[in-house]
């Protein structure tokens, strides 16, 4: 047993453990030709230098606004389908159905935002077809104000049919029983659902709200990356984004090395509350 888990514990060793060593970038004046431990140490100045630029106050606002704009508007729409998808019961369509909505997790982001862009750019599908009606075409990717809700869209698009592979995993373990005993007692289907579907998804939602609220510093670097122009940057540029311009084109590893550190100890505090609290409401918890 304990040799069947070595390659997972040389691999976390080797990619998870090891990089850590890394971190000390984030405490010197990191110069490269010098190394990482005979750079000169700083202390906190890189982290004083962050938190009072009003860059990455920024940043960090985009950051958290549009990972909650998806928490909001898409954590439930996995449920809802798998809802939809576990009443049909002509299974060459359910499956016809499952085949198309989770094809799109299978795309990169550079291959699915090129589909977007061919359907919502300035001379894409639907720009034409407006000005085919003699209408003005809209600027989706270059609108502040439509930027992130489109960031929102697409994201759902591609992940939803996936995502809701789990729910239809947990529903398929809810008794049947359950659901004769609640037709006996007259419920209709969607007091079904209520009292019978729910409960029994609700351990699995708990689960992946809190794991969710661990990615809370995450809002999608690739999406953005390959969606994002200089017009929506002050509403686009979210904090991988940033450190990618300041770590590896500026060459700031010092700075870049900060404000991931800073990233992945909030995700830890997040992700530590939101367990506690369920723990308290629901009696269960990851750990």
């Amino acid at each position: 047993m304990y040799l069947l888990f070595m390659p997972g514990i040389v691999y976390f060793l080797i990619f998870a453990y090891i990089p850590f060593y890394g971190l000390l970038i984030a405490f010197k004046d990191f110069q490269m030709y010098k190394g990482i431990w005979a750079s000169p140490w700083v202390g906190f100045d890189n982290f004083v230098y962050i938190f009072s630029s009003e860059k990455f106050q920024q940043v960090f606002k985009n950051t958290i606004s549009i990972h909650m704009y998806r928490l909001i508007a898409g954590f439930p729409i996995p449920i809802l389908f798998a809802l939809l998808l576990n009443e049909v019961r002509r299974m060459w369509f359910k499956r016809w159905v499952q085949t198309i909505t989770y094809f799109p997790h299978f795309l990169s982001w550079v291959v699915f935002s090129g589909i977007v862009i061919n359907f919502i750019g300035p001379i894409g599908i639907i720009n034409t077809i407006l000005k085919g009606y003699g209408m003005e075409p809209i600027n989706f990717l270059t609108s502040p104000g439509m930027f992130q809700a489109l960031l929102v869209i697409t994201g759902i698009l591609k992940e939803f049919g996936w995502g809701a592979i789990i729910y239809l995993a947990a529903l398929s373990a809810i008794d049947p029983h359950l659901f004769e005993a609640a037709r006996v007692d007259g419920a209709s289907k969607l007091r079904q659902i209520w009292h019978v579907t729910l409960p029994g998804l609700r351990p699995m939602i708990v689960l992946l709200l809190v794991l969710n609220l661990g990615h809370l510093m995450d809002a999608g670097f690739d999406q953005i990356y390959m969606l994002y122009n200089p017009a929506v940057l002050d509403v686009a540029d979210i904090i991988d984004t940033y450190v990618y311009r300041v770590g590896l084109l500026d060459a700031n590893f010092e700075v870049a090395t900060a404000v991931g550190l800073f990233k992945g100890f909030v995700g830890l505090i997040l992700i530590v509350a939101a367990n506690s609290i369920v723990k308290k409401l629901e009696g269960r918890s990851l750990w």
